[in-house]
């Protein structure tokens, strides 16, 4: 059970409290599976007979998918054509349409201290490639006239894009009494200078060059936050002080001006478990109320506790999504155990039992868990073509190849399985619809089948068999 259950005193702030209670379960809306329940310990999933298909709404809608649009060591300029990373995606919209991509993830897009960073180490909220700024105009990615070019590609094809919003803290200028001026900016878009009045904290001091965590004069961490090593509200640089009230609305301000620089359907907010959480549901509401009230919303909150983050998304009004963290835990621990793994478990405890719309599942990212190459095209195939799995968001070097050699070697041959992920794609955005047939009742084989939909492919559905047994293994299912 979650450490959140049995906090000791001194009594929990309101936001704290609200997530001490049980979560509950969210019933599906689309699809039939049956595992639905969570799995505190392992099982056999049970066969049971879905509704009928006049059950199903008609037409049924189009599977949604996500694309994490660059990896770590992703290059700007790209090497064969010397095109910007923007401009790159650009040319590349229209075929990630046709795989049945419906959300694009982009790569931090504002100004970051370090010239040529991926943009975690945001400088500038308000420069999105406009001004020179940090040695350069442009962000690794490229300048504001690309970003703004591809996100209108992508509107044109159908395809909403996603911003990765990093707005925890800030560096590059920062002293034990932490300034920020943007002078390049020259009070463009935003007058706000920062001080240190703006932050909570920071973990230099210039006078000494000395690191670590301090806390500013007059000053308190946010208790509204992750509990890990007991209080997790610092992260690192300049901690940004959420509760200042021109903080905020320097924020929201910004969170309403950036939809009319670029064509936008949604954030990712990164590394939530550092952030308020009062201010995060105030920030998402504004959204909601004030931006669009259909923007998708997702937040990256490490924690590999599945009813931890079912509270949390109960506490938000379920206006936020959050990735699946102990489901891409379990596909690390069954695939490094190589033919010993049981596959049976590999779902347990995953948030898309608890808030299957509200999971975003993913196998691999840019800073995760290992999970073992040969696992990969099984565990797309988990989050890619099942019932009531919530949204399932591609890695880009699983597309298209790492930029760099992975940490341990593969064992399969990269060439013979290079389609398979784009053909996985193709069978979600085709075929994976209708009520589902589970069968997870042996170790080494397991496997499900889709019945389809008659809006869809002329109601033609999938089925999917796999093992991590060096041996011939085999299943008897049905989709009728």
């Amino acid at each position: 059970m979650s450490t959140f259950l049995n906090l000791p005193s001194p009594p929990l702030p309101p936001p704290l409290l609200a997530l001490r209670a049980a979560a509950t379960r969210q019933e599906p809306n689309s699809g039939y599976s049956s595992n639905l329940r969570p799995l505190r310990t392992r099982r056999t999933l049970a066969f049971h007979q879905p509704p009928p298909p006049s059950n199903l709404p008609d037409p049924c809608p189009v599977n949604e998918t996500l694309l994490q649009s660059f990896e770590w060591h992703t290059p700007s300029p790209h090497p064969t054509t010397g095109a910007s990373h923007w401009r790159h995606l650009t040319s590349q919209v229209p075929l990630f349409a046709k795989l049945g991509v419906t959300k694009l993830w982009l790569p931090p897009a504002c100004k970051a201290a370090e010239r040529g960073s991926n943009g975690y180490d945001v400088y500038d909220l308000w420069d999105l490639g406009e001004f020179e700024q940090k040695g350069a105009r442009g962000t690794k990615w490229g300048v504001k006239g690309e970003l703004v070019e591809l996100s209108e590609m992508a509107e044109k094809e159908g395809v909403r894009v996603v911003f990765d919003a990093e707005k925890k803290g800030g560096e590059g200028e920062i002293r034990a009494w932490t300034g920020f001026e943007f002078g390049g900016r020259k009070g463009r878009y935003s007058k706000m200078k920062w001080g240190w009045e703006h932050f909570t904290g920071v973990d230099y001091d210039g006078k000494t060059g000395e690191k670590g965590v301090w806390r500013l004069e007059g000053k308190n961490w946010a208790e509204d936050v992750d509990e890990e090593l007991g209080n997790y509200d610092f992260l690192m640089f300049a901690d940004v002080d959420h509760e200042h009230p021109e903080v905020r609305a320097d924020i929201f301000r910004w969170v309403e001006w950036l939809p009319h620089q670029l064509r936008l359907g949604g954030l990712r907010l990164d590394a939530i478990k550092h952030y308020s959480f009062t201010f995060i549901r105030d920030l998402v509401t504004h959204i909601r109320k004030n931006v669009d009230p259909d923007w998708f919303i997702v937040g990256e909150y490490w924690r590999e506790d599945s009813e931890y983050l079912a509270k949390f998304i109960e506490f938000m009004g379920y206006q936020i999504s959050l990735f699946d963290i102990q489901l891409v835990s379990n596909f690390s621990k069954v695939s490094l155990l190589g033919d010993k793994g049981d596959l049976r478990k590999v779902l347990d405890d995953s948030l898309i039992l608890w808030k299957p719309d509200n999971a975003v599942t993913f196998v691999t990212n840019h800073d995760t868990t290992p999970v073992a190459p040969f696992f990969i095209p099984l565990a797309y195939s988990l989050i890619l073509l099942r019932a009531n799995s919530g949204l399932p968001s591609v890695f880009y070097a699983d597309l298209f190849g790492p930029a760099h050699p992975p940490h341990f070697p593969n064992p399969i041959d990269q060439d013979r399985d290079a389609s398979l992920l784009p053909r996985l794609l193709l069978a979600r955005k085709l075929w994976a619809y209708g009520p589902q047939h589970d069968y997870f009742d042996t170790p080494s084989c397991v496997g499900f089948a889709r019945s389809g939909h008659p809006s869809r492919a002329r109601g033609a559905g999938l089925a999917v068999v796999m093992t991590n047994s060096w041996r011939w293994q085999s299943k008897d299912m049905t989709t009728a």
